[in-house]
């Protein structure tokens, strides 16, 4: 069996800021799948490319977070997932046209600023 070569901590961070993006893809498609259900039976879920699609890429976030811990403390790691929401955001206003409000531009900056200080601590 190959020995385990560590991450560098950059190599984590990148690690785990492509898969809030990975994550936030998958969240577009579970939307799109889920306006495209026009019931809500089992076998219409498992039937939904897009729903699927989305919980497929899911598992890749998760496989990929599963990665990045193996190295890194999970207090360092975890907060980085929050990016996620920031996407989710930006491509819900492009794709869905959702409404770019104050609040939710606050809410954005707030958790980019959350991100950046946890990571300047992390660093100590």
């Amino acid at each position: 069996m190959p020995e385990h070569k560590a991450l560098t901590r950059r190599q984590t961070v990148a690690l785990v800021f492509a898969s809030t993006l990975i994550a936030a893809a998958g969240q577009i498609l579970i939307k799109i799948g889920a306006t495209e259900l026009t019931r809500s039976s089992p076998l219409a879920m498992l039937t939904n490319i897009p729903l699927l699609g989305g919980y497929g890429l899911y598992g890749l976030f998760t496989l990929l977070f599963v990665y990045a811990l193996r190295d890194e403390e999970l207090g360092f790691v975890y907060p980085i997932i929050s990016l996620s929401y920031v996407w989710v955001t930006g491509l819900s206003i492009w794709f869905f046209h959702e409404e770019a409000n104050p609040f939710k531009l606050l809410g954005v900056v707030t958790i980019v600023a959350g991100v950046a200080v946890l990571g300047k601590e992390a660093r100590k």
